[in-house]
């Protein structure tokens, strides 16, 4: 067997794998005794089948099958030994004129190689780092809700301005229909609160999204759709009221602390607002992680230059997934995914030239972490390590989950480098000033 290789240019090559009879051949015998001394044919003892007969038979579709899994594990070690770094897998060249009753063969496959580049963290135009704060006016329309949602209710006729209406918000087109519950405090715009003001339970109210809220996130949970589709969407939904309440605020006493924080920690509306400060900055740090992972993401991406072999990875999508696409679908794919494609080739090498990595170990607490925060919020606030123990284990035997946790914590270990390593423009902003700058 010889296997040579012929670079094309920077990013494409060819690898050329000749196999001769000597390769194969003693291996194919082999296999065609086992088939003669198994084979049952009329007319003949069992194990007494001449063999011709068997390889007339089975001998082709045996060479084949060999010759096959001799040229894949060739090939594999090759790639190995030379420590060719490849986009996507090789892809054969079709050989019009091949011939399986020869006695030699000559197998063709087009690689595509992964690019040289250096990677720069120090951004001329500095990435800019969110530190979110709960301003008073947020923390006081939270004491407000607090009061509301501890507050006593009373069913009301008919909507007025301080009601809670509860629904089904319906958008057949956008695959929408969920029950929520809405105060018309949290209401936009004149039109839509005279819509609701006199609306009785059945009455049917189309409503425009666009607006609705203040907060999009509001409208996100109401309608329940995810974080993506919620921003800048303009439709209508029907409404259909189902149950209209109002409510009396609790009073900010003992008793209202007590339900808060049980442990007794809490005496005075100023000790509420602290805790509430503490909790709702502690959500608005992972948010401005996220926002600044992405950012630092989309820098990279845009300020680190290196072409890729852009002609083989369409040909090689056009065959790689279940279906066959078309070159026109095939080039459609490449543009969807050349970006993540940059950025994986990126996160790579950051992680590999500065020793980034991820051991079984560290994804097994990282599971363990994730299970117990779930359960706390359940009350379970103290599991048993065994029970952590067995969770994690179930949850990592599924692929698709393992993959999901482990890119969380290679996302977290990838932000930790870059706070360390690279400088960034800090700017201190309410909830709602990172919510316009964001997303705009």
């Amino acid at each position: 067997m010889n296997i040579t290789k012929e670079n094309i240019d920077a990013l494409n090559a060819v690898v050329k794998i000749d196999i001769v009879a000597e390769d194969y051949q003693s291996k194919v015998n082999s296999l065609l005794e086992d088939y003669r001394k198994k084979a049952d044919i009329p007319g003949f003892r069992k194990g007494h089948v001449p063999l011709g007969m068997i390889k007339k038979q089975y001998g082709k579709s045996i060479l084949i099958d060999e010759v096959n899994k001799l040229l894949q594990s060739s090939l594999n070690s090759y790639l190995a030994e030379e420590k060719l770094d490849i986009l996507g897998n090789p892809i054969p060249r079709m050989q019009e004129d091949f011939n399986w009753e020869a006695a030699s063969f000559s197998f063709e496959f087009e690689l595509g190689l992964a690019p040289e580049f250096e990677v720069d963290l120090k951004a001329k135009k500095k990435v800019t780092q969110y530190s979110i704060i709960a301003t008073d006016d947020l923390i006081d329309k939270e004491i407000e809700n607090i009061q509301l949602r501890y507050g006593k209710m009373n069913a009301q006729d008919v909507v007025t301005a301080s009601s809670n209406v509860t629904g089904t918000f319906v958008n057949a087109a956008n695959e929408i229909e969920n029950k929520s519950s809405v105060s018309l405090k949290d209401v936009q715009g004149k039109a839509t609160l005279k819509k609701l003001v006199g609306a009785k339970v059945g009455d049917v109210i189309e409503l425009k999204t666009k607006g609705l809220f203040a907060d999009e996130h509001k409208l996100q949970t109401v309608l329940g759709i995810s974080h993506e589709a919620v921003h800048g969407l303009d439709i209508k939904v029907a409404f259909t009221l189902e149950e209209i309440t109002e409510t009396t605020p609790a009073d900010l006493d003992q008793e209202l602390f007590d339900k808060l924080f049980p442990d007794g920690s809490v005496t005075s509306v100023t000790q509420v607002k602290e805790k509430i400060k503490e909790d709702a900055e502690k959500q608005f740090n992972q948010q401005g992680d996220q926002q600044l992972l992405n950012a630092v993401t989309e820098y990279l991406v845009e300020n680190t230059q290196f072409d890729l072999p852009a002609a083989f990875l369409q040909k090689w999508l056009a065959t790689a997934g279940e279906k066959p696409l078309s070159a026109e679908q095939a080039a459609e794919e490449y543009a969807k995914s050349e970006k993540a494609l940059r950025y994986q080739l990126i996160e790579g090498k950051i992680m590999q030239e500065n020793n980034i990595r991820l051991s079984q170990a560290e994804l097994i607490d990282y599971a363990k972490g994730f299970i117990r925060s779930q359960m706390a919020q359940f009350g379970n606030m103290n599991p048993e390590e065994k029970e952590l123990d067995d969770i994690a284990t179930r949850i990592l035997s599924n692929q698709e989950e393992a993959q999901k946790l482990q890119a969380q914590l290679i996302s977290q270990k990838l932000l930790t480098f870059y706070k360390e390593n690279m400088s960034f423009k800090t700017k201190e902003v309410s909830y709602e000033e990172f919510i316009k700058a964001v997303y705009k």
